[in-house]
Parts: C-alpha cells; sequence; structure tokens
C-alpha cells in the first residue's frame, strides 16, 4: 500500500475512534444522571475498607443523598454484630469538686465504647468510636427509610491493626565493662514488624561484635568504646509504619577497691581517719560495715563516713571499736568489698604489781601484769638504773630469769622476775615497763629478801678504847631483815640480869648500845652482841680497851739544813689499832742552854713537813721528839743535836709549773701563748739573809744532737723584787726558750732553776699587732738561720759520717 493509502486507511480509523468515545460519554452522562436522581445512603470517609489502629479513635458519617431529605427516617447505625448502635446517652451534670476545692469524682461520666450522634447543622449521623478494638474489626451498616416504603442502605469495613509500641527499649541503657549486653529493643505491632539498628546514621550489621537479635542488638566483650547513641529502627510494610526509638548506651564498669590497708592502727582516746578507695562506672559509693555487728557505721555515733571518697573518720577511739571491718563499693554495675581489722593502740596499764618477801638463798618472784593493746611487752629494771632485764636467763646472772606471757585477743601480758637462791643484793626497788606501740607505762614494787641477822659489817672496826674512867658506847648494829633483837652477855651472862649500873644498855635492836662506865679494869673486857629474828641468830664481838699515850718516837733524823732550818724526818712509835696518832711534838733549845723547860715548841699533823725554822746560823740545838693521840702526849723520845750552817746565799727556789714529757731529753712547759709566759715560783729558805730580788734569764735556742744551743745576743735578764712571778713579753711563737731562775741575797745568788718552755704557734697578722709580731717572727727565724749556720760551720770539721747523722739530727 502507498503512502495515499495509509493516509486514508488512517482518517478512517481516527473517525471511527472518535464515534465510540463520543458514545461512552453520553452512556456515562446518563449513568450519572440516573445516580444522581436515585436515592442513597453515603458514607464519608468514602473508601468501602476504612484502616485504623488499635486504640485510636475514628468517626464515620452517614448522610442521606435524596431529592426530599424530610422524606428521611430512621437512620441509624449497626455495628459488626447487626447490632443497632445507640445514640449517646444524656448526661446529667455533677460537680467535679466540692464547695473546698475536693475533688468527688474522676470525670463526668463515662461514655459508651461507640455511639450515633447527629451532627449540627446537618443531616448526617455519625458514629463515633473513642478507642479501637480489635474486637470491633467488621462491617458497619448505615440504613434508613424513604417515602415510607422505599430501604436505604450502604455499608463500610472496618479493619483494625496494631501500630509499632516500645515494650521494652529504654532510652538509657548501661552495658557492663567486659562482659557480652544485648542493648535491648522489643516492639509490638501487627502486622510484625522489621527492625533493624544504627550508629551515627550507619546501619550495624552482625558481625563479630554486633549479632542484631529479635529483642535488641548483641555486643560481645563490651568495651568503653561501645559508648554512643544507638537507633532501634521498626517499620511495618503493610501499613507503612516507620518508628525510630533512640537509645543512649552508656558503658558501667563494676567497683573495685583499689586501696585498703590489710590492717590498721588507732590510738585510744584520739581521733582517727582511715581511708578506702575504688574505682568502677558511676562513681562507687562507698559503706563502712562492722562485721561484729554487721552495722553501718555511718550511722554510728562517733563516726562519720564519706560516701564519695570512701574516708572513714573516728571522733574519738574506744576499746570497743577494735575489729574488723569490711569496705563495701557499690555503683549500678555491682559491688565489691575487702576487709581490714582495725587494732586499737591502747596505751598500756598497769593493774598489778605487789611487793613480794622472799628468804635468803630461797627463790622469790615478782610478778606485774598490764592491759593494752597490742598486749605489752612487760620487762624489769632495777630502781636507778637505766639497764633492763631480758627475757629469759640473764648473761651475767643465770639466777635472774624473766618470764613473759601475751594474750593479743585480750590485749593482756605478765612477766614475772624471778630470782632463784636469792641473796641480800637482791633486796630493793625494781620498777616494772610495760611498752608497746601506744607508749610505756611505770610502775615500782619492793622485793625483800629477808636473812639471819649479820655482823660482817662490823668484823673489822677496831676496838673501844677509854681512860680516866670515862664512859664509853659500844654500839651493835645488826644487819637483817626481819628486824633482829639484840641480848648483851659479858663474861657469859645476860647483862639485863647483872644489874650493874656501870652498864646500861639502850635500845633492843636492830641497834642496841652498851653504855661501860669502866670504874675498874675489870671493866676492860670482851661483851658480846646476840641479834636474833625468825631466820636464826648471829654473835658479835665487842673489845673495850684502856687507851694509853703513844710509846716514845723511836728516831727523827735532819733531812734538809739551811743557816736558819732544819727538816726532819721522824719515824712513828707503834700505835694500837684505833688509837692513832693526831700530831707530832719537838723541843728545840740552844746546846749551851741546860734547861729544857726554856726550850721552844713546835707539833705538827703527821701528813705535814716536820720543819724547824728560825734558828740562828752556825748554832747547836738539842732537839727532841713526842707523838700525840687521844689520850694525850706520850713520853719524849729521841733526843738529837745538830748544828746549823753558816750564813749562806739563799736555797733554790722552785717554779711552779707541770711540764710535759714531749722532748725525748727533758720535759718541757708550755706556754697557752705564743707571745707571752708568766714564770711563777715559791718563796726558797734565805738561809739567814733575806731575799732582796730574783733574777729571771731567759734565751731562745734549740737542741740538736742532745746539746742545748741558744744565741747570746738575745737572752734577755730581768731582776724580780718582792715578787714570786714574772710575765715575760714579746716572745716568739712556736719558739723554745731556756729560762734560768736565781734568788739573792745580802751574801749571793743561789743555784740557778732551768726550765726549758715553749710557746705555742702564733696566728699569721693577727688584727692590729702585725707589725710588733712580724719582727718577733723575724727575730726567731734569724735565731734559727744562726743556729744552722754555726751547725753548719761545726759540721764541716767532722768526719763525713758524723756530718751526715749531725745534718738528720737537725
Amino acid at each position: 500500500m502507498g503512502p495515499i493509502g495509509k493516509l486514508k486507511m488512517g482518517r478512517h480509523t481516527a473517525a471511527t475512534m472518535a464515534s465510540a468515545l463520543a458514545a461512552i460519554i453520553f452512556l456515562n452522562f446518563v449513568l450519572i444522571a440516573s445516580a444522581v436522581d436515585e436515592p442513597r445512603l453515603e458514607i464519608f470517609p468514602s473508601q468501602k475498607v476504612q484502616r485504623k489502629a488499635v486504640g485510636q479513635a475514628m468517626i464515620l458519617t452517614c448522610r442521606p443523598n435524596v431529592p426530599s431529605p424530610n422524606l428521611v427516617a430512621d437512620l441509624q447505625w449497626k455495628d459488626n454484630l447487626n447490632n443497632t448502635i445507640l445514640p449517646k446517652p444524656h448526661q446529667i451534670y455533677q460537680p467535679v469538686y466540692d464547695s473546698k476545692g475536693h475533688r468527688i469524682r474522676d470525670n463526668m461520666g463515662r461514655n459508651p465504647p461507640m455511639f450515633t450522634e447527629y451532627m449540627t447543622g446537618t443531616e448526617s449521623l455519625a458514629l463515633i468510636i473513642n478507642h479501637l478494638s480489635v474486637e470491633m474489626e467488621g462491617k458497619y451498616y448505615c440504613t434508613a427509610s424513604y417515602a415510607t416504603n422505599d430501604i436505604l442502605e450502604t455499608s463500610v469495613t472496618v479493619k483494625t491493626y496494631v501500630g509499632i509500641t516500645w515494650t521494652n527499649a529504654p532510652e538509657n541503657q548501661n552495658p557492663i565493662l567486659g562482659e557480652d549486653y544485648v542493648v535491648r529493643c522489643e516492639v509490638k505491632a501487627d502486622p510484625n514488624p522489621t527492625i533493624d539498628w544504627l550508629r551515627d546514621g550507619d546501619q550495624i550489621r552482625s558481625s563479630e561484635k554486633y549479632v542484631v537479635q529479635t529483642h535488641g542488638l548483641l555486643i560481645r566483650n563490651v568495651q568503653e568504646s561501645d559508648d554512643g547513641i544507638y537507633t532501634c529502627r521498626a517499620a511495618v510494610v503493610e501499613t507503612g509504619e516507620l518508628v525510630e526509638r533512640t537509645i543512649r548506651v552508656e558503658v558501667y564498669s563494676r567497683p573495685v577497691i583499689t586501696y585498703l590497708p590489710t590492717t590498721l592502727e588507732a590510738t585510744e582516746g584520739k581521733p582517727f581517719s582511715a581511708n578506702c578507695t575504688a574505682t568502677g562506672k558511676p562513681v562507687p559509693e562507698i559503706f563502712w560495715i562492722k562485721d561484729a555487728n554487721h552495722q553501718n557505721v555511718a550511722t554510728a555515733d562517733r563516726f562519720l563516713v564519706n560516701p564519695l571518697t570512701g574516708v572513714l573518720n573516728i571522733n574519738s577511739v574506744t576499746q570497743d571499736d577494735y575489729g574488723t571491718y569490711t569496705c563495701i563499693a557499690k555503683n549500678d554495675a555491682g559491688v565489691a568489698d575487702q576487709k581490714t581489722k582495725l587494732n586499737v593502740l591502747i596505751t598500756p596499764s598497769i593493774y598489778y604489781l605487789y611487793n613480794v618477801t622472799g628468804v635468803s638463798e630461797k627463790e622469790v618472784a615478782l610478778t606485774c601484769r598490764a592491759k593494752g593493746r597490742p598486749a605489752p611487752a612487760i620487762t624489769f629494771r632495777r630502781w636507778g638504773s637505766e639497764d633492763e632485764f631480758t627475757a629469759g636467763a640473764q648473761v651475767d646472772d643465770e639466777r635472774i630469769i624473766l618470764e613473759q606471757h601475751f594474750d593479743d585477743d585480750k590485749g593482756e601480758s605478765s612477766g614475772t622476775l624471778r630470782i632463784s637462791k636469792a641473796m641480800r643484793s637482791d633486796d630493793g626497788l625494781y620498777q616494772c615497763l610495760a611498752r608497746n606501740t601506744g607508749g610505756t607505762a611505770y610502775s615500782t614494787g619492793h622485793i625483800e629478801v629477808q636473812f639471819r641477822p649479820d655482823f660482817t659489817h662490823m668484823k673489822d672496826l677496831p676496838p673501844v678504847f677509854s681512860w680516866e674512867e670515862r664512859k664509853v658506847n659500844l654500839s651493835c648494829l645488826a644487819m637483817s631483815i626481819p628486824n633482829a633483837t639484840i641480848e648483851w652477855r659479858w663474861n657469859g651472862k645476860p647483862i639485863k640480869d647483872i644489874h650493874d649500873k656501870n652498864l646500861e644498855i639502850v635500845g633492843t635492836g636492830p641497834r642496841s648500845d652498851l653504855i661501860v662506865h669502866p670504874v675498874a679494869r675489870q671493866y676492860y673486857s670482851v661483851y658480846k652482841c646476840i641479834a636474833t629474828n625468825i631466820h636464826g641468830t648471829s654473835e658479835h664481838d665487842m673489845q673495850l680497851k684502856e687507851a694509853r699515850v703513844p710509846e716514845p718516837v723511836p728516831a727523827a733524823q735532819p733531812k734538809q739544813l739551811t743557816a736558819t732550818s732544819v727538816t726532819f724526818e721522824i719515824r712513828s712509835p707503834p700505835t694500837e689499832f684505833g688509837l692513832p696518832i693526831t700530831a707530832f711534838t719537838v723541843q728545840y733549845k740552844e746546846a749551851i742552854n741546860p734547861d729544857w723547860s726554856t726550850a721552844l715548841n713546835r707539833s705538827w699533823s703527821p701528813d705535814s713537813p716536820y720543819i724547824v725554822e728560825g734558828l740562828k746560823p752556825q748554832t747547836m740545838y738539842h732537839f727532841r721528839f713526842a707523838a700525840r693521840n687521844q689520850v694525850g702526849l706520850g713520853l719524849w723520845g729521841v733526843n738529837t743535836q745538830q748544828s746549823t750552817p753558816k750564813r749562806s746565799a739563799p736555797e733554790e727556789p722552785k717554779p711552779l709549773h707541770s711540764p710535759v714529757q714531749n722532748d725525748i731529753e727533758e720535759p718541757v712547759v708550755v706556754s697557752p701563748y705564743s707571745d707571752h709566759f708568766e714564770l711563777r715560783w715559791s718563796v726558797p729558805a734565805d738561809n739567814g739573809e733575806p731575799i732582796d730580788f730574783y733574777q729571771v734569764k731567759y734565751c731562745p735556742g734549740v737542741k740538736i744532737s742532745g746539746t742545748w744551743h741558744e744565741l747570746e745576743n738575745e737572752c734577755q735578764s730581768v731582776e724580780v723584787p718582792e715578787s714570786t712571778s714574772y710575765e715575760m713579753t714579746h716572745l716568739a711563737g712556736n719558739t723554745y726558750y731556756r729560762i734560768e731562775l736565781r734568788a739573792h741575797n745580802i751574801i749571793g745568788f743561789s743555784s740557778p732553776a732551768s726550765v726549758i718552755m715553749k710557746t705555742t704557734r702564733d696566728n699569721p697578722y693577727p688584727k692590729g699587732t702585725a707589725s710588733k709580731d712580724y719582727s718577733i717572727r723575724l727575730q726567731g727565724v734569724s735565731l734559727i738561720m744562726a743556729l744552722f749556720v754555726v751547725q753548719l760551720t761545726r759540721s764541716m770539721l767532722m768526719p763525713i759520717d758524723s756530718r751526715n747523722s749531725q745534718f738528720a739530727a737537725l
């Protein structure tokens, strides 16, 4: 077919289609017109099937569509069971509150689950369902009559579904660190929903870490990095419902107690603080429980607990606070606990220490008991001594054993000092010491060692002397515990039974005195003192002797002579034990004088030098000597003749210095100063002529090979009148000086007394004395150099070997 034919065919087809379309439009118009004209009921919303979620409210409106609405009658709704739905009942108003404002009922009444109600201003009848339930699902009918005999009816189907409801999906969830945890998201819907999970907008898929489960999201081995915001998304495909639930996941960790000492120590009567620290998330709350009574100590008096820091404070510790305590750390993730023991340090107190009595050669024990916590260690020491006895046998005295016993539960201890074979020396005061870390308590007890009477202390006493019928006291003291009673006997008879008025007893023990009046020689005798106590008897003899004056002096020899004095050496006569010589006496006169009644006398004590002074030079004297004791002067003994020498120079003076043996040749006197020295001496015998002055000569020098060398031009000599001291000044430091001292009278000089003196080392350039001391030091250097030149010159003339030894000595 050509193009023209095709064009004709197209035109014919188009005309046919246009005719058919016109016919269809006309037919629809006719049907619509007829429908409008036919009476009917219409339900709004107009969908034949209405879908609503359970629990929601809904309204269905039935409206007549008729030419004459006033001809419509019996308009009503029927439920899914074909029961007529009644209109809303009329309600009478009742107040909700009374006149005082108190609620008297919950609401104004309850509406039925569904009811009908005419819409104001229209001819429509509404079906109102306040709360749709599953049972209300089905077909609902709207019916009416029109023009008396025309029945109108229409229907609508109500379909219900369960909307998405979160049944177990808390918005804040807290998994435990290190454990597996299911983030809960349980949802209810009908039809069943599908669940998926998102984190930070990204979908979570099942893996080793995450597993999407029916009722939640499983997170394996929860870590802190799993903190975050998770989204649980529920969807119902059939209804198109999509709901999201935001869940905040914060990882918690179980409490862990990080610090609590196993033991704590507090002191009774003092405040105390302890700390229990724990970690965990959230921060755990801390409790302290006393195990003995399961009491939370935060509720007890004197206790204060900070639940955040775990610090326990006790205002004043008592003994009852001793025991085991549990620290509990608790948070939403779990509970941790740990125990500690509180030891209450109780300062020791001694409650038992009594004096004890023992017997010599038997055992005695002193016991001391004390309280404290911890149970105190008990030791003893002798009163006045710092040395304490040690546990067990003592190293220096195995008789003494210290026994110790402890009861830590009761906080008590005891110590016993046990002494076997007690001796008198063990008697005395003993101090008990109870010691623990809280302090030391002291108490003193006495050990009394009883023994039979003892006269040992009187064995070495001298006899008792009397003369010229003088009364004497024989004193007898018995050492004993308990005290002894004393009885005196003479010639084997009790003196108390003799009734001799010349024998008087004073006291019966432990001291007793026998007063003897020796009017006859028979009383110079031996008297017996007898002491008795419960442990035995002891006796002691006391002798009364008649005292006499000393025997004549057997010898007296001149020891030192001067023109005006004689020093004697006297030999004492034999003496009685207990009756010593109290003095020696000399009588002396010139030999030409025959009458001793005109002789001169001098007495000396036995320990002084026996010097007779004031004699005439070149004169013969007679001397006789006697000894004196308490009785009196004895007979004159040895008769000695001695002549004094002629007048002469004074005796050698004696320097009053103590030399130090720090020189191999002779002692040296060390001056405490570097530039001066005070020489002191005693006055010598003047040998008949008074001393008018002293000469002091001092020269610096040095010893070389044991020979003293001095520079004559450096020597100084002074005369000191009427004095026994002289201060040498302007001396050189660290220098030896040879000092010669002579006494002078009109006859001449005494022999010289020689002293080697050394000054100390001086300080370099002391303030204010530089020029003077510098000159002195130069003199010392010059002296040493001059001596060195002298020695060097001498050594040049010696053999080589001798010369070497001299230089070594120098």
